[in-house]
């Protein structure tokens, strides 16, 4: 479980946690990033099997799960949000289930819902990844690190990456995949998870998960442009936005959406276009 200030919220995910029905029990490390706000009384007082401190400055992503993983001991690591609440006693079991469902499964993650207090737009978010109609099936590859199961097996034989800041989970699962590794989804393993971005949270998002997606894409950076992907693109995410608030019965929510996804989709350019340069791309 990583963590970085987030007392206020913890508290339930380490009560989900203990709580599981998983007959095998649980050996829970915590890597926490300089926590200020009252996070790591709350991990100590669980009394947890490894608790390691590091400093804001010292997170990168790769490097803490690569961490996460050689600090433990078992064949199967179940990587946990602090901010990721198991919504009840089966979260884990389930997950294990579909996890040694089948032969040569790398990795396998959780479905999320989200809080209540989820905004409208990123409410649809995690219903097009994870709802009971998700479009995400249909995509070319989606994977979530934020409540997931990893086979050391698969791990050790492709370690995070240790030089990105964003979209780590994306760029392993995608290896994972290409080495003939599966990547499965757990419908009935749920944990609640959202977070209500701000415009430039929003765009700040975006531009890590290209910025980062640029280090292997094959698209050419010239193809994210302010036609395409930015006004186009933010006109069709925003029509379906107005479909989802529309039935949901939150129309009132649909400009707020509108200019997350402007924001979102201008983000996607910069970050892409930034991440091409900075990992050579053009030279290649």
């Amino acid at each position: 479980m990583r963590s970085m200030n987030d007392a206020s919220l913890i508290g339930d995910t380490l009560r989900g946690v203990y709580g599981q029905d998983y007959p095998a029990g649980v050996q829970l490390i915590h890597i926490d990033s300089g926590s200020s706000d009252g996070t790591v009384d709350l991990i100590k007082a669980s009394k947890p099997w490894k608790l390691i401190q590091i400093l804001p400055k010292e997170y990168i992503p790769g490097v803490v799960l690569n961490r996460g993983m050689r600090e433990s001991d078992s064949e199967w690591v179940v990587f946990l949000n602090s901010d990721a609440e198991p919504v009840d006693a089966r979260w884990l079991s389930a997950l294990m289930k579909v996890a040694t469902s089948e032969a040569n499964v790398g990795t396998a993650f959780s479905r999320q819902v989200p809080r209540p207090d989820c905004q409208a737009v990123f409410a649809h978010d995690y219903d097009r990844c994870f709802g009971p109609h998700r479009e995400s099936v249909s995509w070319e590859h989606f994977f979530s690190m934020v409540s997931c199961v990893v086979n050391r097996r698969a791990w050790e034989a492709r370690p995070f990456r240790e030089d990105l800041q964003y979209a780590e989970d994306d760029e392993w699962s995608r290896r994972l995949k290409a080495e003939g590794w599966k990547v499965l989804f757990a419908p009935e393993s749920l944990a609640m998870h959202s977070h209500n971005y701000t415009l430039k949270q929003a765009y700040k998002r975006a531009y890590g998960d290209t910025f980062a997606a640029a280090a292997t894409g094959t698209t050419p950076a010239r193809n994210y442009n302010w036609h395409y992907t930015v006004f186009l693109g933010a006109f069709r995410d925003s029509l379906r936005d107005l479909a989802y608030c529309r039935r949901e019965g939150r129309l009132l929510e649909w400009p707020h959406a509108a200019a997350v996804r402007f924001s979102q989709r201008r983000g996607k350019m910069d970050g892409y276009r930034a991440g091409w340069k900075h990992y050579g791309r053009d030279s290649s």
